[in-house]
């Protein structure tokens, strides 16, 4: 290794990193991430600074870091939309070829919200008045091809039930529509927990394989009848493709340590996450193994190779 770059390596990071947020602020995503991103700068000497560029169901930080130098000095928050989007349409990015993954963090819980004097009691309910007034269920979801959409897309269209969709940006927005009846269903992941807990939503079904310990009495979709309706959509930190082995070993290693340490794992627990630690080489293995699963659901559900709407 010449010596100039050598000594790059060994200084870095001498300023500050940014990483991109691809949601809104206040989100759990938003606010679980800079508590991971304060602790991991103590390790690291740098601040690193949470920049939020949400739309587009999370995919925005994609372009961004094949854009960026590969220096470290940029890097994401990986949401598997980005991974899915690559499948749903023409993107002029490769997730797979342009962006380096350095470490799993979590994953998350989906469940599906009403208000909390919605009509709609259970999943039951839902379903029954789904098929009365067909094209008139208003269900909410993190974006196009997000996560959430795909899940309630997956239970929906198996019951054959027509709804309208609307597209958020993040969380916030979308619970907030929830809440003040501008839309009749969310889906979204841990960040209703605040709602449910206040009582300003009601929550109807989990996308676990299990039931959540924090909501013991709320069913999955699995015991609802839909056995394949697990969703969790792991997160990890990514980097530019080209970013030197040495740089992301250093990222990885504090953001590891920033994981585990008590006061991220608390603030997890706020939104029922754990971590789902995957090392820098496994979680290359995963995202790869992740891409093949995500083209197998698209095509069950007719929307490989094209923009779900």
């Amino acid at each position: 290794m010449p010596a100039f770059a050598f000594a790059q390596q060994a200084a870095y990071p001498s300023r500050p990193i940014s990483l991109i947020v691809p949601w809104p602020p206040g989100g759990q995503t938003d606010l679980t991430m800079r508590v991971l991103c304060d602790i991991a700068a103590r390790q690291l000497g740098q601040p690193i600074v949470v920049e939020n560029k949400p739309g587009a169901a999370g995919t925005l930080v994609a372009p961004l870091l094949k854009a960026a130098a590969a220096d470290g000095y940029t890097i994401g928050q990986l949401p598997l939309t980005i991974y899915r989007a690559a499948l749903l349409r023409k993107v002029p990015w490769d997730p797979l070829k342009d962006i380096a993954p350095v470490i799993q963090i979590s994953g998350v819980t989906f469940g599906v919200v009403v208000p909390a004097d919605s009509g709609f009691a259970s999943w039951a309910d839902l379903l029954a008045w789904g098929r009365a007034n067909p094209g008139m269920l208003t269900v909410g979801s993190t974006g196009i091809g997000s996560t959430a959409h795909l899940a309630m897309e997956d239970v929906l269209s198996r019951e054959g039930v027509r709804y309208i969709h609307v597209p958020y940006k993040g969380t916030a927005d979308q619970m907030l529509a929830v809440a003040t009846h501008t839309l009749m269903v969310g889906v979204n992941s841990n960040g209703f927990t605040p709602y449910v807990e206040t009582g300003k939503l009601r929550l109807l079904a989990v996308f676990n394989a299990e039931r959540s310990k924090r909501w013991p009495n709320v069913p999955t979709m699995r015991e609802l009848g839909y056995p394949e309706a697990v969703y969790t959509s792991p997160y990890g930190i990514g980097a530019p493709m080209a970013v030197e082995a040495a740089i992301v070993r250093k990222l990885h290693d504090a953001f590891r340590i920033a994981l585990f340490d008590p006061q991220h794992l608390r603030e997890l627990a706020r939104y029922e996450q754990e971590p789902e630690y995957l090392a820098t080489a496994d979680y290359g293995r995963f995202v790869q193994d992740v891409s093949a699963r995500e083209r197998r659901l698209l095509a069950r559900l007719g929307l490989a190779g094209k923009m779900v709407e």
